[in-house]
Formats: structure tokens, sequence, C-alpha cells
């Protein structure tokens, strides 16, 4: 019976073309794809675009940056859908390898004639991206990672200790933009945020006073400030004249969470409302009258959150995305692909993208509907 069987498939118990290499290769980019992370994923959304296809920019744990068309996306999800496949795996439009640690935040600088696509991460540096240069990109998929270069590349300074020595370059965290004044802002991990030309290419401003890394930065154009958030527990807000704190917000009145940090804040279209993602919840203040409208309890970490409007999206370590109005109440929660969510972005048409762990973006509809789930091919796969 055993000679009939190997004689029915002798292709199957052949074990001469065996590869070895290739299958360790396999085996190590189906886990790097598992473990991969997308920090930051943002729409690009531009009102003078005539291209109609929406594009969709995402910074990963592997220090890449890419560019996905969202219609191929729906199209790769639909496809996989009906092969029974838990998730699109698509490739993207173009792919570089930005940094040299993971790329923890993207946002883009809306220039009318040349808009960029900023960038930073743990090597401490800001990279502007041509991001016409990666909505167009003919080179073969294969051949990308290095076939672009920045068009402004900036580094965080070094401190100098006892006898000269110099600390190490320390990581960027999260950018803010301000196209009005044309500075480009970043929370970095030496307890400091700086404030950079991005005509010049100098450090403006340096806003020191946290006492821990920082996690977040968003900018208040209209009174010329920035807020952070950072890991000892609070927000700061400054002046973006003189470089000084002009107010210091604890984010949590509960004991028993005060311990927490201050992983994102937002500030709303008015300007008026200040909304903070911490380790326990959702504090909400407004900066007329500094106070603090509510205190939300959450079952997990809130890792970023953003203003729809009179509204709030927030989501963080569990695959929820929950929306809440301005005092608090829950409106509605809905179930996302990635497990951890470390970035909800909104189209002006109405549709939200969260990506996070696993690689994975999901796009959900404005009626709240799944578009699609798909995960981000990486420079190795």
């Amino acid at each position: 019976m055993a000679t009939a069987a190997v004689q029915a498939h002798p292709a199957s118990m052949d074990a001469r073309g065996w590869d070895e290499a290739s299958y360790r290769r396999g085996i190590l980019r189906a886990r790097d794809l598992s473990s991969r992370t997308l920090f930051r994923a943002v729409f690009f959304d531009h009102t003078d675009d005539t291209d109609p296809d929406v594009l969709v920019a995402a910074a990963s744990s592997d220090g890449s940056l890419a560019s996905f068309s969202l219609s191929s996306c729906i199209s790769a999800a639909s496809a996989s859908s009906q092969l029974e496949a838990a998730v699109a795996l698509v490739d993207p439009v173009c792919i570089v390898q930005a940094h040299s640690g993971p790329a923890y935040d993207a946002r883009f600088y809306p220039d009318p004639q040349q808009p960029l696509l900023f960038s930073c991460g743990d090597d401490g540096r800001i990279r502007g991206w041509r991001w016409h240069e990666m909505q167009s990109c003919l080179v073969p998929l294969s051949l990308q990672g290095d076939h672009l270069e920045p068009a402004l590349d900036l580094v965080n300074p070094q401190h100098e200790g006892p006898w000269g020595a110099r600390s190490p370059i320390p990581e960027n965290n999260a950018i803010a933009v301000n196209k009005q004044d044309g500075s480009i802002f970043a929370a970095a991990g030496d307890a400091c945020a700086y404030c950079w030309d991005v005509e010049t290419g100098k450090c403006k401003l340096t806003f020191k006073g946290h006492t821990d890394y920082l996690h977040s930065i968003a900018v208040r154009e209209s009174n010329r400030q920035v807020v952070t958030g950072s890991e000892d527990g609070t927000a700061r807000i400054w002046d973006c004249r003189s470089g000084k704190c002009t107010q210091v917000i604890n984010t949590v009145n509960n004991k028993a969470f005060e311990s927490s940090w201050v992983s994102c804040v937002a500030i709303d279209p008015s300007e008026t409302w200040l909304a903070c993602g911490t380790s326990s919840g959702i504090s909400v203040w407004s900066l007329l009258s500094n106070e603090c409208i509510f205190n939300l309890d959450c079952h997990a970490p809130v890792q970023d959150l953003l203003f729809d409007k009179n509204q709030i999206l927030a989501v963080g370590a569990e695959p929820v995305l929950s929306r809440f109005t301005i005092n608090g109440t829950v409106l509605s929660q809905i179930k996302c692909a990635p497990q951890s969510a470390f970035s909800v972005s909104i189209h002006s048409s109405g549709m939200t993208a969260v990506a996070g762990h696993g690689g994975l973006v999901d796009v959900i509809s404005e009626l709240g509907s799944h578009l699609c789930t798909f995960g981000s091919r990486g420079l190795d796969t």
C-alpha cells in the first residue's frame, strides 16, 4: 500500500528539491508581517487634488513609509473575502526606507505646489518626502526602498554632558505641522519639543519643562501655541513666540490613576477644546476657561484620538473604535481588525482609517460599515 501511494504521488514524497533557505525566509517573513505595527495611517485629503482615488500613507515599525491606493485595497479585500482569506495583503504604490529604526508618525504638509509627507522615528530624524513622487512611482516594487531622496532631513540636537560627552540623538515620537507659520514641531524622547523651519531646515525653538519623554504634540494656530503630552502624566501649553510654558494640565483627577501618562492630544477645528488620551482614559478641557469638561475612565489605554466636528474618535489597546460626545457620552463602538490600534485618521468624506498591530489598516465608512481591511507588505516581502 505504501509503495502504491509513493508511485501515485511521487512528487509529494520527493525531498530532493527542498529549499531549506527559502522555507526559513518564508517563516521569517510571515513572522515579521504578523508582528509589524503601523504607528500612523493618514489620508491624503487635498481639496484641489484631481485624482479621484483616495491615497493613504502609513508609517511602520520596520522604518518604512508607504503609500497605498484605497481603491486597490478595496478590490484586494473583496477578492480575499471571496477566497475566505482573513486579510488582504496589498502592494503599496510606493515604499521607502524612511528611518533606520521604527517610524512613529507621518503628517502631510499641504503645500498646493509641492505637498510634502513628513515622517519621524526612532533615529531622531524628521524627513520630508515629495508626495507627488510617492503618488506616481514608476520604479518596480522590488527595486524600491532607497530610490527616493528626502526633500528635507532634520536631526534632533544632542546634549552635551560632563567632559564634552554628547548624549544619544533623542527619538521623535510625534510631529505636527503649521503651514501658516511654515513650521514643523516634534515631540522628542529627551522631554523636549522642537520647532523647525521648513524653508531653512533650522531649529527655531526648544520647549523645555517636561520631566519625561513626550508622546504627542498638537498645534493651536490661532493663538500661536502648541500642546504636548508626556510620560510624566501632564499636558503642557506652550507659547510659540517665547518658547515658554503657559499652562500645565494634570489630566487625571482620580488618585488610582495618578501615575498614568498622556499618550495623545488633539485640538478641535475651532481650537476651543483640548482632548487628552491617557493610560487610563480621556479628559477634555476648555481652552477658553481652562476647565476640565469631563474625565472618562476607559478599559484600556487610549493611544490616539481626534475631533470629528463636535465629537471625539478614540482608539487604543483594544480592537475598538469609540465615538464620544464632547460631554463624554459613548455614541458608538465599532470592532476593528488591529488588536491594538495606534492611529485613527479621518477623511473629509467621512471615512476613517484605524491602524495598528499586525501591520493592519481598517477603513470604515461614514455609516460605520467596514470598507476593507488590508495588511501592509514590507520592503522584504
